[in-house]
């Protein structure tokens, strides 16, 4: 039996949840999640939230550093809004039970690459894991909230699944939910609401190296694209410089790397070469605390110079009680592997991290389809703009999921229209699932290949390659997913591919290097013209 809500929420990660819990104020909520409510790329973020708390601290200075980051792509307005409306979510988060770490009752502030004051907010170096801690408890209080766990989205409803509607243009598109795959059930139930919110997180998997999480497949953009949605900024992919390396024995495709966080570096932390050298001061005068781009194509640079697989990073000049008291899970986590922090050098390399393009949202985070919103890592609210300041992420995922919250409760009041009938999902003929090794093989290749060619540095010639293996693997992957049952995996690989051909795409519409896209073809960024988003959207569905 079809299911019904004002407002469906697809994603459990920070700004899911928070969003969810703003608007079950006022109506009824139903939130869907992957896998359990606690699993979500927010759950692994370890430096904090970065907002003007410190009276010494600025707006200006806050919205200065994130325009310096962006390369010239932010859009002005949203980091003002971001910045402005930052502190007021903070204490939100707080109201609602999160313990931030606290000196002398004061909230203790870190300070990460690119910032020019100390503005993280921060629990010790496991931030995402205790907000999320703190939002699921109220979720679980809220009785307007209904959360439905394993369920993964497939496809949004809009006008091309009605059969009367199908000729509706995309600038006059609408959103009344999604279908689903009840995975325990194996089972695809269409839940039918009058406002959509995607809160899906990032995509990280489509990278052979990744800090992200096995659900981490880029759902949110996939689905949007496939409905028309308009996307934008898509090949501006943050990779973050220090990820654990491990040996290939300790690791599988789907195991993400665990995040040497941002905070080690503000703290102090040294990046050398193999044999002891550092050699940060060559790229940048801001060494360790430049901006991530900087840092993470700088390891890469001497990587490839020195034919090495990693690089050090160095906090041995620290006390251990220091480090103890700061990374008590970095410190745990690298002991795993024989890696004494306090005395060795941590051995790094750089990992896919964080999306800073995706579905094209105003201030209020609606998206181009009616009664569709968009927060956190799946949005371009313009924020980011060509490289993401440390710690503003899960800053826009409360900022603009409050916006969206706030803007729905007006929708909701005025709501008239009738949601159109929409048949409910139908794989009659189609075959079981018996070929798994076929999605295995394309997954490894997807990512392969995403990293060989579309990776910290690119080229006319590795996006030719790449655009073309892609396009094979969609049509197979396209021809396989008509003649299947659905199942988890093979929704996961379609979303993945219809991710990489968006990156590939876009990398391939700018002309030039900047931020998080460096191209040896255009080395430099062209300030001779307007800077504009690469804006992508699927006219065929």
């Amino acid at each position: 039996m079809a299911l019904k809500t004002d407002v469906l929420v697809i994603g459990s990660g920070i700004a899911g949840l928070f969003t969810a819990l703003q608007v079950s104020e006022y109506t009824d909520v139903i939130l869907i999640t992957k896998k359990n409510q606690s699993e979500s790329n927010t759950n692994y973020a370890q430096g904090g939230i970065a907002s003007v708390i410190d009276t010494k601290d600025t707006f200006e200075k806050h919205i200065e550093d994130t325009l310096v980051a962006g390369a010239g792509l932010c859009n002005k307005k949203a980091v003002s809004i971001l910045v402005h409306e930052g502190p007021d979510r903070i204490y939100d988060l707080i109201e609602l039970g999160t313990n931030f770490t606290r000196k002398n009752g004061k909230l203790d502030l870190a300070k990460e690459g690119g910032h020019s004051m100390h503005r993280i907010v921060h629990a010790r170096d496991f931030t995402g894991q205790e907000v999320e801690r703190a939002l699921i408890e109220s979720i679980k209080l809220h009785p307007n909230i209904t959360v439905i766990e394993d369920t993964l989205a497939i496809d949004l409803l809009t006008e091309h699944n009605a059969n009367n509607l199908k000729e509706a243009t995309l600038n006059n598109r609408n959103c009344w939910g999604a279908y689903v795959l009840l995975c325990n059930q194996n089972k695809v139930e269409k839940i039918t609401s009058k406002v959509t919110v995607l809160a899906t997180g990032g995509l990280g998997q489509v990278y052979l190296h990744t800090t992200n999480p096995a659900i981490a497949t880029g759902d949110g953009y996939a689905m949007a694209y496939r409905s028309g949605a308009l996307l934008g900024n898509m090949e501006f992919i943050q990779f973050h410089p220090t990820s654990l390396y491990t040996t290939e024995k300790d690791r599988d495709f789907h195991t993400p790397a665990f995040l040497i966080s941002e905070a080690v570096r503000g703290f102090g932390g040294i990046l050398r070469t193999q044999d002891g050298n550092e050699f940060m001061e060559k790229y940048d005068s801001r060494k360790e605390l430049a901006p991530r781009d900087i840092v993470a194509r700088a390891i890469d640079n001497e990587l490839k110079r020195r034919g090495d697989e990693f690089v050090y990073l160095d906090i041995t000049h620290k006390t251990k009680d220091d480090i103890l008291e700061h990374f008590p899970n970095i410190f745990k986590t690298c002991m795993k592997y024989g890696i004494d922090i306090s005395k060795n050098y941590i051995p790094v390399v750089p990992a896919a991290h964080y999306a800073c393009g995706g579905i094209v949202v105003d201030e209020f985070a609606r998206t181009s389809l009616k009664g569709l919103y968009a927060c956190g890592e799946v949005t371009m609210t313009g924020v980011h703009g060509a490289n993401r300041l440390a710690s503003n992420s899960l800053l826009e995922a409360v900022v603009f999921g409050y916006r969206a919250s706030m803007d729905i409760k007006d929708l909701i009041k005025k709501y008239e229209s009738e949601i159109p009938e929409i048949p409910d999902w139908d794989d009659s003929g189609t075959l079981s699932a018996d070929e798994k090794v076929l999605i295995t093989h394309s997954t490894k290749e997807v990512k392969q290949v995403m990293w060989d060619y579309v990776g910290i540095v690119r080229s006319n010639l590795r996006l030719e390659r790449a655009s073309t293996r892609i396009h094979n693997i969609f049509l197979e992957t396209e021809n396989l997913y008509k003649k299947t049952k659905i199942f988890e995996d093979i929704l996961e690989l379609r979303n993945l591919v219809a991710c990489a051909h968006m990156i590939i795409k876009s990398a391939q519409l700018r002309k030039e290097s900047r931020g998080l896209h460096y191209t040896l073809d255009y080395p430099t960024p062209d300030f001779l013209t307007e800077p504009k988003e690469t804006l992508i959207r699927n006219t065929h569905t």
